[in-house]
């Protein structure tokens, strides 16, 4: 006969309630590397905030045609791929939250973000906040930004039909466009401070063939001119020190970009540009802070990297998540 031993439950310690204000993770910006980040996140079932203070879809947005993304063979409007990403993280839920992230403290076990004097906390941040076009710094360029200085042809190249405009720069950004403001500019002038293109080959290669753009090579812009707007640029030919007046009447920028990094200027290791520096799993300096996108320091700056960033971010934040605070701070060599 055997005795039967009624099985007791093993005693539970309590846990702790968990703060209802606390999300497990905040992303400020909403660019491809946040939105992505912020899909990986949904997806393993994190209590996920989104920050962003203009419009979802970043700066990709601004690009009228994109063909190097993959998936779109026949190619892709900024605005349409920006709208696909967005309905796809909407789907899943994602809070957002407009307006501009102002601050961000490091608390003993979670991050503390500002925005419009609102505080929002969370486990672990990830900064996808990207850049901003860089300025020439060139007298004239501040007074006539608006009118006739522009850094964004897809907002602004419908307003120059049939006018001479140019474009300052020879990466991919000015020379695709260049190639878009065809469809409305009588003639553009592209400038660059080298002899020959840093664009993609097939990009060059349609420009150079356009008979509406025309090259102002080895030169660099000395100062834009106009009254009530753009009316000429002084360019000077690197070569031979001389000075040459050109009439037009608007003038687009693409010179490089400015990265949106002042949340964290003084908490996290930038480099001398300003950008965010990170190890491979988009880890910041400080625990519990991770870059991705633009605003990280690396060597390329595309959609597709910074959807691949994105990613990266929101797995290393999950485990950080789950592995709970640490107190030593990530080594740099």
């Amino acid at each position: 006969m055997t005795t039967q031993v009624k099985a007791r439950p093993k005693p539970q310690l309590a846990k702790k309630a968990e703060r209802p204000d606390l999300f497990d993770l905040i992303i400020v910006g909403g660019g491809p590397a946040g939105m992505t980040a912020a899909l990986y996140a949904c997806r393993s079932r994190l209590k996920v905030l989104m920050i962003e203070k203009m419009i979802l879809g970043g700066q990709a947005t601004t690009t009228f045609f994109i063909e190097n993304y993959p998936g779109f063979p026949e190619g892709i409007s900024g605005m349409d791929l920006g709208n696909r990403m967005q309905d796809q993280v909407r789907r899943l839920g994602l809070d957002i939250v407009w307006g501009n992230a102002t601050s961000l403290e490091n608390k003993k076990d979670h991050r503390e973000i500002t925005v419009d004097n609102k505080i929002f906390n969370a486990k672990s941040v990830i900064i996808a906040t990207g850049t901003e076009a860089a300025r020439l710094g060139v007298p004239g360029e501040e007074d006539l930004r608006g009118r006739g200085v522009s850094y964004c042809a897809t907002c602004d190249g419908p307003f120059y039909k049939d006018k001479n405009i140019m474009v300052v720069g020879g990466g991919n950004s000015a020379i695709e466009e260049a190639l878009f403001l065809t469809r409305y500019a009588k003639k553009i002038s592209v400038v660059h401070r080298r002899d020959e293109l840093r664009a993609d080959k097939i990009l060059g290669e349609r420009a150079l063939a356009d008979p509406k753009i025309y090259f102002f090579w080895h030169s660099v812009v000395e100062a834009i001119k106009g009254d009530k707007t753009v009316s000429e640029v002084v360019l000077k030919d690197k070569n031979s020190n001389k000075k040459l007046k050109v009439p037009v009447d608007g003038v687009f920028i693409y010179i490089g970009s400015k990265p949106n990094s002042e949340l964290v200027k003084g908490a996290v290791k930038l480099d001398k540009n300003g950008f965010i520096v990170t190890d491979n799993e988009m880890k910041t300096s400080i625990p519990g802070i991770f870059a991705a996108g633009d605003v990280r320091a690396k060597s390329l700056r595309q959609i597709v990297t910074a959807a691949a960033d994105g990613a990266i971010a929101a797995e290393a934040a999950r485990k950080s998540i789950e592995q709970g605070p640490k107190k030593k701070r990530n080594k740099y060599k």
